[in-house]
């Protein structure tokens, strides 16, 4: 059992930390009798929760190793996807999925991230496709939320029934208490209405959520008016895909209404600022109307105060006020506390909440001036004066290299 000691830090406090909990966070002369089995050094640091980021895709960790343009420019969203993203993802295999993995949530950990949220497709690689990303939350030492986002766009039903099943397999078969598992949908216009029956059947069986992308582009509100519904959210809710617990993902398009009425659902919602800039698909001004509203990436880079400063300027250029960016990236720890058994977020001091102390999950960050020096998960050390304690980043990050370039050459068979 490791019994860890943060501090003191630039403001004299210290974090006891016990079991996976801060057992203790105040100052260093209030602080018990304590044991520690390790020391972290704080000094001219600050001890601060861990970063949550609400979405993203780890498969896209070899981007920015020299993906190729297409060919042919995309002139709107859904051509970003069939002539990017969509060929991207049918050339992943295990090899290329797990230096993916590994890479995206070990850099994750040394910018201070220390729960990611992971929404994943590999249509070639579906069966233990989501063991693989596991793998790299359990060597690196992160906290985790995974699934599967199920889709019938290249081999019709059959695809999306077995990515749902290995989303259900997962949820059954997983062993680490640091890795959920949920049952996903890549996007309303590419799931049958068979498809999103299944997913919602399997999550209700599961008692879990279903995380799915829902009016990123106008398109996706054209398909479903097509098919006879006002927009996405109402086509899921009346195919009974919105259960508790559920992940909306950047809900651009959706209205005022359609936002209150999927939150009536216990629904949570993710931004993703630097993405929907990126593709051109709007600002999800109709957020301002949830409560349970947390900040993704979306496949960028897992730094979130890069994500939400971003957003921030976004959000003003909008005429939206950015303090809703800022409490966005902090719900991310409410959001962690609706799957895991603890809190998360801001410590407080043991005069002045004593349940939080006994309750708060050691997952934090000890920042200095220079940024990030030690990253802690489930009290555990797994940043240390910057370097990844489980691992070798340049290491990976050259492995990512290789494994980059075949992944460009298997793209282009796409």
């Amino acid at each position: 059992m490791t019994k860890l000691r943060i501090g003191p830090d630039k403001r004299g406090n210290v974090a006891l930390c016990e079991n996976g909990l801060v057992i203790f966070y105040g100052a260093a002369s209030s602080a018990p009798e304590f044991e520690a089995s390790e020391t972290l050094c704080a000094k001219d640091a600050e001890i601060l929760p861990g970063w949550v980021c609400a979405h993203t895709h780890l498969y896209s960790a070899l981007v920015p190793y020299g993906m190729p343009a297409p060919e042919h420019a995309p002139n709107n969203f859904l051509e970003i996807l069939e002539r990017i993203w969509w060929r991207l993802d049918r050339a992943i295999d295990p090899e290329i999925l797990r230096i993916s993995a590994r890479l995206y949530v070990a850099e994750s950990l040394l910018k201070g991230t220390t729960s990611i949220v992971d929404h994943h497709e590999s249509p070639n690689y579906i069966e233990g496709s989501l063991d693989t990303l596991a793998e790299a939350f359990t060597e690196f030492g992160a906290r985790g939320i995974l699934c599967y986002g199920a889709t019938d766009r290249n081999f019709g039903l059959e695809e999306g029934k077995r990515g749902i099943d290995e989303c259900v397999r997962f949820i059954q078969e997983n062993k680490n208490p640091l890795v959920k598992g949920m049952v996903g949908l890549h996007a309303s216009f590419t799931c049958s209405e068979e498809t999103i029956k299944y997913a919602a059947a399997k999550a209700l069986q599961a008692n879990v959520g279903i995380h799915v992308h829902v009016a990123e582009a106008a398109s996706d509100v054209e398909d479903a008016m097509k098919r006879g519904f006002s927009g996405p959210a109402e086509r899921l809710e009346k195919l009974g895909a919105i259960v508790p617990q559920s992940i909306f993902v950047h809900s651009i398009h959706m209205s005022a209404q359609e936002v209150r009425q999927a939150a009536k659902h216990g629904v949570w919602f993710v931004q993703n600022p630097r993405s929907n800039y990126g593709n051109k698909v709007g600002y999800p001004l109709s957020l301002t109307y949830a409560q349970r509203v947390a900040l993704g990436v979306d496949g960028y880079n897992a730094d979130m105060e890069q994500e939400m400063n971003f957003g921030c300027e976004e959000a003003t250029r909008q005429g939206e006020d950015k303090v809703n960016v800022i409490h966005r990236l902090y719900s991310g720890w409410r959001m962690m506390g609706d799957f895991f058994d603890a809190e998360f977020g801001p410590l407080n001091s043991i005069e002045n909440c004593r349940r939080c102390i006994r309750t708060s999950a050691a997952d934090l960050r000890i920042v200095d001036d220079e940024g990030v020096r030690h990253t802690v998960v489930d009290g555990k050390v797994v940043v240390k004066d910057r370097k990844l304690v489980n691992g070798d980043i340049e290491a990976l990050r050259e492995e990512a290299k290789s494994q980059a370039q075949r992944l460009w050459k298997e793209m282009a068979k796409y």
